[in-house]
């Protein structure tokens, strides 16, 4: 896993966490990585992992089960596009419009470029 300077590397960790919840690698119920093994796999502090997994068990998507480890959520796929969603209305959006502001791009443009996205997207 690469690492970027614009975001913690514990929330990083838990955005990898997230994407194998959301492509279903890791199934509702499903155990998730030790600490310590997911530490070795992304060369990183296991102190690091164990912060990760704590904000992901106040999120609600995993959970853990005294003796045994970690385990997804049964409804964690909910709860991780929930989360996704809300950081991209707090966080990405109000960029977006900006940019779409400062470039002159009107909302109907921007629609008829969405729906030959999503219409790529469904033959894909």
């Amino acid at each position: 896993m690469e690492f970027n300077n614009t975001q913690a590397i514990y929330l990083q960790i838990a955005d990898y966490v997230c994407d194998q919840v959301q492509l279903q690698h890791w199934p509702p119920e499903g155990k998730v990585p030790s600490v310590r093994e997911l530490a070795v796999s992304l060369e990183v502090n296991p102190n690091t992992i164990m912060r990760s997994y704590e904000y992901l068990q106040q999120q609600g998507i995993i959970y853990t089960r005294r003796g045994l480890g970690y385990y997804v959520s049964e409804d964690a796929l909910r709860k991780v596009i929930a989360l996704r969603k809300e950081q991209f209305l707090q966080e990405e959006l109000p960029q977006f419009f900006r940019k779409m502001f400062l470039l002159g791009i009107e909302l109907d443009e921007l629609k008829a470029r969405f729906e030959k996205f999503k219409t790529r997207q469904a033959k894909a």
